[in-house]
């Protein structure tokens, strides 16, 4: 799952390791989430949009996977 984490981290001139301190994270995993390798659990998606005063939504993009038409012949 994409997201804004690290513009939000920027804006705030906040390193991985003060985000994972005011997440109660590692900083391993502020990395993995920041990098969309991992996807926070919905208590840890919802605390890191509380911690930017913002939605879960304008925090987490969902990537939307598009399928071809399955055609029978």
């Amino acid at each position: 799952m994409k997201n804004r984490l690290k513009v939000l981290r920027a804006e705030r001139d906040w390193t991985q390791a003060d985000l994972a301190s005011a997440l109660a994270v590692s900083r391993q995993t502020a990395n993995a989430i920041e990098k969309g390798k991992f996807d926070p659990s919905l208590p840890l998606a919802f605390k890191i949009a509380r911690l930017f005063n913002l939605t879960v939504e304008e925090v987490f993009i969902e990537e939307l996977i598009i399928e071809e038409p399955i055609i029978d012949n």
